[in-house]
């Protein structure tokens, strides 16, 4: 059973009574999603080349796509910027367009970055679709574990149900195969942060940093693939 709830930044998530969890935090959705995987992860990858951005492409894949808010905010950035965005979002789950246009998220973003997802999102579950001009979307309807792909991305957004939930989404296992995905320089990014995490991070080659958390967490974890 899926509920929509308001969070403490009145912003909405989704409730998912099977999993007990949230697909966001209840200090903040949008909040969150905006520190942690736009702030943290592609702002913090985008920072050192500094100047001129327009041209330049990026390669992001998702851990738990969800309800795409992650996916949005990152898209009307690059747009933005004039950057490329090669977007990739693993979702074993995937909720209906229906589902998820009773977020309400279409508020915080342009009226033709929202229709285009929605009237294309269920496309993007079969193949590759574009954004606008210069973003494009496929999500694969798999597990993390069946996840394959010949491409290596500059970033990953992990964002999977905590493990409390999905524990089987945080082992050394499933760390190792998606770490597996990310370039050298690449930066990963989660709003969790354990001793288990940052151990596995570590013998993968990774530097592991902690960051300021958003709302209702103190730090989160940011790691750049050294290998």
């Amino acid at each position: 059973m899926l509920e929509i709830i308001k969070t403490a930044d009145g912003s909405n998530t989704i409730y998912n009574a099977e999993v007990g969890e949230n697909y966001h935090s209840k200090h903040g959705a949008l909040q969150e999603s905006q520190h942690v995987f736009v702030n943290s992860g592609l702002k913090y990858f985008l920072s050192p080349t500094g100047g001129d951005l327009e041209g330049a492409c990026i390669s992001i894949l998702e851990v738990g796509f969800g309800t795409g808010l992650n996916f949005l905010l990152s898209a009307e950035l690059c747009a933005e910027k004039g950057i490329e965005l090669n977007y990739t979002g693993i979702e074993a789950y995937p909720l209906s367009a229906q589902m998820i246009s009773q977020t309400g998220y279409s508020q915080y973003l342009k009226p033709e970055t929202w229709n285009s997802f929605i009237e294309k999102y269920p496309d993007s579950l079969k193949a590759g679709i574009s954004i606008g001009t210069q973003c494009k979307l496929q999500i694969a309807h798999c597990k993390l574990h069946d996840f394959a792909s010949a491409k290596h991305y500059d970033i990953i957004y992990f964002d999977a149900f905590a493990a409390a939930y999905q524990p089987e989404m945080w082992d050394e296992a499933a760390i190792a195969h998606t770490i597996g995905f990310l370039k050298p320089g690449g930066v990963f990014v989660t709003y969790a942060i354990t001793g288990n995490l940052k151990r596995a991070l570590k013998s993968l080659g990774c530097k592991v940093e902690k960051a300021p958390g958003a709302p209702g967490k103190r730090e989160m974890l940011r790691a750049i693939k050294i290998l």
